[in-house]
């Protein structure tokens, strides 16, 4: 499954909000810088998913706020 995800990076709370069935918004604390940002989010949608982050693979957008992932389940 191929999902968008519109990153909210350095935001003082961190949450996954469903947009629509494929698009989430997820805010995180980490700067965009060195893929900090990009990290915490597979994190965060791991957890929200409840799968291992390494069903997670970002594969498009690692310096755009808009990126796709790909996520095995």
């Amino acid at each position: 499954m191929i999902l968008e995800v519109r990153a909210k990076p350095k935001a003082k709370r961190e949450y996954v909000k469903k947009i629509t069935e494929s698009v989430y918004e997820v805010a995180v604390k980490e700067p965009p810088q060195e893929g900090k940002a990009n990290e915490r989010i597979v994190v965060l949608l791991s957890y929200h998913l409840g799968i291992p982050k390494s069903c997670i693979k970002l594969l498009k957008g690692h310096t755009s706020k808009i990126k796709l992932f790909q996520v095995d389940l």
